[in-house]
């Protein structure tokens, strides 16, 4: 298992250079179908999406904020969503 725990993580920075891109396209599809897939991916797509966020008129701060407090949890975050994508996928 050690082998595939340094794949793993070498597959996970090189997803990070698109965080941005994948928090926006999380939260855009959790809106479009709310429940619980879509509740688990909006707050996974904050966590992504942090340094953006700031360019959305009138909520941009109070998003930040709340980004900024929830990647506090951002491991127990991404454990939750991949538990629940791969959950939506066997359903």
């Amino acid at each position: 298992m050690p082998l595939l725990g340094k794949d793993l993580a070498k597959l996970a920075r090189w997803f990070r250079r698109f965080q941005t891109v994948i928090g926006i396209i999380a939260i855009m599809l959790g809106i479009l179908h709310l429940g619980l897939q879509g509740i688990v991916a909006i707050i996974a797509g904050l966590v992504l999406a942090l340094s953006i966020l700031p360019a959305i008129p009138l909520i941009g701060k109070d998003l930040v904020k709340l980004a900024k407090w929830l990647r506090e949890f951002q491991t127990l975050i991404g454990v939750i969503a991949i538990i629940i994508g791969i959950w939506g996928l066997l359903a």
